[in-house]
Formats: structure tokens, C-alpha cells, sequence
């Protein structure tokens, strides 16, 4: 039996059979990301040069990824700015880094272009910019105090929209040198991976349909209009005005149409409504599109709750987010390289519990039957789907404490791995 191979209470001992258990389950792709400063330990070219051990180290795990039947997907850029380049010029809000960061594309094209057919240059670049540099959960923790008083520097009015600028140019940076050095030759693709919780309008008015469509710019049209027209969002210039960078010429005609696919990540759904008094006195990338955003309406929630205090399960969100897409942005190719469930590792007996991850499989089940649904309904074409994520890991913020895993890993015993009994399920969906 199917659950026989998979299920069970024994573990895989080594991490080098993830790649294994991933065939016998039924993947044939497989996405991560390279770690700029293994690649670059200073940074850039000039600051210490290429690390040899780190070439050997992607290029073993490519090597038994295609080994194994599975294609790799590989991701640039996944929020790990090398610290020599913050401590050198403060990262992303200098715009010395695009030269950076194509000299980091560029030897990754030159020692996996043979073999990695599907780059992503950008992995949420809203995450980092605003999560970074708005509020200042995560690295650099740069923001303004009002917004978080552990922030020791920063200006949450205009650095997100600084870095998320740099970001775009470093994108059309990287697509410019690979197709017009590498991708005749190494027959591959290039694109970028933004995230979207799909924005339901609180009510039926039109100031409601509006303030949810303005929430969408700001999270996904402030990176995917530039990618694919060339510059921001209307709304967008009409409201941050000078507090927004602007791009040449030549940088909006790079930036146009700079992706051979769109990578999207899903998760969760919000309520919106619309709030014409933002703080205008603390002014702010979160108070900019003046609206409300909200879990909850006449006391129901948007959808089931989770561990996650973000994360509600709200499975149409994710065929209302591919048709909008297709309609706003020129039918592009699609891959969703994120969507996933957790749980909290707060239980009793953390192995016995996570293991019989039934929820899991509803959130997989039901957000699959809408993606099956966007295909043959809406005509969208969707190309992929990468769940997340394959094994428990350290999630950012959350540390250990949320587990995404398709796999257990146990933290207290050198790492083991269990297959959940959601891995059961793939393995049979995808045999079938």
C-alpha cells in the first residue's frame, strides 16, 4: 500500500534522502534558493571573490536533484543580503547594489546556467522590503520608532519604497544580462515570485470595491505593474507622490515585460475597508493606501483559522488571485511556488499530533480543486504548483515555532525526519 511506503512512525535518518523520499512521493521539481553570501561571502566580486565551496555545494545539490528525476527551480534572491554590503553602502537602499547583485546573477548563470533551466531573481520582494524597513521584524529591522520602538533607524515612509525600487532595478538587472548572454544558449527562463493575500471588499460600496483593488496595488501591482508595463500603479504615484522613486526611460523600457514567468505565493485572504483618515501626521508605507484590513466580519472570520495568527484558510482566494492576474497583467505564465499550512510546535507530544495533519490536507485538497478550477475555467495558465514547504524549517520571524513541513523534523533528535500523513496524501495524489 501506498501508506506503507511513506506513513509511518520510522524516520529517515540522513537529510541527504530528502531528495529521495521527494521521488518516492512523486515531485519532479524541486525550488530553493542560493544563499548570495555562500556564493559571494563579501558580497560582491571585489570583496573576497567567489567561495569555491559554495559552487561545489549547489552545484552537488543540483547535481542530485536532476539525479533524483526532479528539475530545480532556483530562487537568487531570498532576503539574505550579504552583511558586508549592508555595512559597505546600508544594502538595498543604495542603488550600488543593482551592480552587485548582477555580478551575484551572473556567476550563478555562468556555474548552474548549464543545468538550472528556471531562474527566480526575486523571492517576495514586499516581505522584505516592508517587513524589513516598515516595520522591522525582520533583517535589517530598519523603521520608523512610532512604528516600532525596538527600531533604531529608519523611515518607514520612504525606505520601503527605496529598497522595493532597487529591488525592481536589480531584477531588470539580472533579466537583461541573462537573456542577453545566457538564455539562447542555456534554453532556459526567468522570472520573479511575489506574494498576495487575496483582498475581499468589506462590504458591497464602491468606496469598499476600491480601497480592496488600492490594497492589491500596494501589495502585488507596486512590483508586478513595473514588471510587466514598466512603471507603478496609478494609484500608487497618485498617492505616495515624491515619496516614491521614479524610473529613467531606459530603466522602465529594462523593466518591461522583464519576467518569462510570474511566480506566485498564497496563503490567505483579508477583509478590506476603505479609510479616507489614515494618519496623515505619521505618514507611512501602511497608512498610504488608506484602507482597514480585517480578519473578521459580523463577527465571523474571513476563513478557518490557523496556528498562524496571519494565516486564515480561505481556498478561493487563490483562483480569484490567478484569474485577476490574467486579466490585469497579460496572461503571463504562472507558477505557484508557495502555498502552504501550519502548525504551532506548542503540543504535548509534538511527533504523535503533527503527524496526523488532517487540516493539512483539507487546506492542500481544497486550494488544489481552485487552482484545477482557474485552469479550466479562466483559462489560466498555470504551469506549476510547489507546496510549502517540503520539511518543517526556520521561519524567519516565527523560528522554529511554525511547522509548514509535509516532513517532521524533530529539533531534538538530531534532526530526524517523519513523513506526515499529508505526505501519504500527495504521494497518492500525485500517482494518481
Amino acid at each position: 500500500m501506498v501508506e506503507d511506503q511513506v506513513f509511518g512512525t520510522s524516520s529517515v535518518r540522513d537529510p541527504l534522502d530528502d531528495m529521495a523520499l521527494m521521488k518516492k512521493i512523486g515531485m519532479d521539481a524541486f525550488r530553493f534558493s542560493i544563499s548570495w553570501s555562500r556564493v559571494l561571502p563579501g558580497g560582491s566580486l571585489k570583496n573576497g571573490g567567489v567561495n569555491p565551496q559554495g559552487i561545489k555545494f549547489y552545484n552537488d545539490l543540483i547535481n542530485e536533484a536532476i539525479h533524483q528525476g526532479m528539475t530545480p527551480y532556483v530562487t537568487l534572491f531570498h532576503w539574505d543580503v550579504p552583511q558586508g554590503l549592508e555595512d559597505e553602502y546600508n544594502g538595498f537602499l543604495s542603488q550600488r547594489i543593482v551592480k552587485d547583485f548582477k555580478d551575484f546573477a551572473k556567476v550563478c548563470f555562468d556555474n548552474f546556467g548549464d543545468r538550472v533551466k528556471h531562474w527566480i531573481t526575486l523571492n517576495e520582494p514586499w516581505t522584505f522590503s516592508v517587513n524589513g524597513y516598515n516595520y522591522g521584524y525582520h533583517a535589517p529591522g530598519r523603521c520608523s520608532t512610532w512604528v516600532n520602538e525596538n527600531c533604531t533607524a529608519g523611515n518607514s515612509s520612504t525606505e520601503p519604497y527605496i529598497v522595493a525600487h532597487n529591488l525592481l532595478l536589480s531584477h531588470a538587472a539580472a533579466v537583461q544580462l541573462y537573456r542577453k548572454k545566457y538564455q539562447t544558449v542555456q534554453k532556459g527562463q526567468i522570472g520573479l515570485t511575489l506574494i498576495l493575500h487575496w483582498m475581499v471588499n468589506y462590504t458591497d460600496s464602491q468606496y469598499d470595491i476600491e480601497a480592496a483593488e488600492r490594497a492589491v496595488e500596494f501589495m502585488y501591482g507596486w512590483f508586478l505593474h513595473p514588471t510587466t508595463y514598466g512603471d507603478y500603479p496609478c494609484n500608487m504615484k497618485d498617492i505616495v507622490q515624491d515619496r516614491l522613486p521614479k524610473f529613467t526611460a531606459k530603466q522602465s523600457k529594462l523593466l518591461k515585460k522583464s519576467y518569462d514567468f510570474v511566480g506566485v505565493n498564497y496563503y490567505t485572504a483579508r477583509y478590506v475597508a476603505n479609510n479616507p483618515y489614515s494618519n496623515w501626521v505619521n505618514v507611512s508605507y501602511m497608512n498610504d493606501y488608506h484602507v482597514d484590513l480585517k480578519t473578521e466580519k459580523d463577527g465571523e472570520p474571513i476563513g478557518t483559522p490557523s496556528d498562524l495568527s496571519w494565516l486564515y484558510i480561505y481556498p478561493s482566494g487563490i483562483k480569484d488571485l490567478l484569474k485577476y492576474t490574467k486579466e490585469k497583467y497579460d496572461n503571463p505564465t504562472i507558477y505557484i511556488t508557495e502555498n502552504g499550512y501550519s502548525d504551532l510546535n506548542n503540543k504535548s507530544e509534538p511527533l504523535k499530533e503533527s503527524l496526523n495533519d488532517t487540516t493539512r490536507i483539507d487546506y492542500y485538497k481544497s486550494h488544489l480543486e481552485y487552482v484545477q478550477a482557474a485552469i479550466d475555467e479562466d483559462e489560466v495558465d498555470v504551469k506549476g504548483f510547489f507546496v510549502w514547504s517540503f520539511a518543517d524549517n526556520y521561519e524567519w520571524s516565527n523560528g522554529y515555532t511554525a511547522r509548514f513541513g509535509l516532513v517532521f523534523i524533530d529539533y531534538d533528535d538530531h534532526l530526524k525526519r517523519y513523513p506526515k500523513r499529508s505526505t501519504c496524501w500527495f504521494q497518492k495524489f500525485l500517482h494518481n
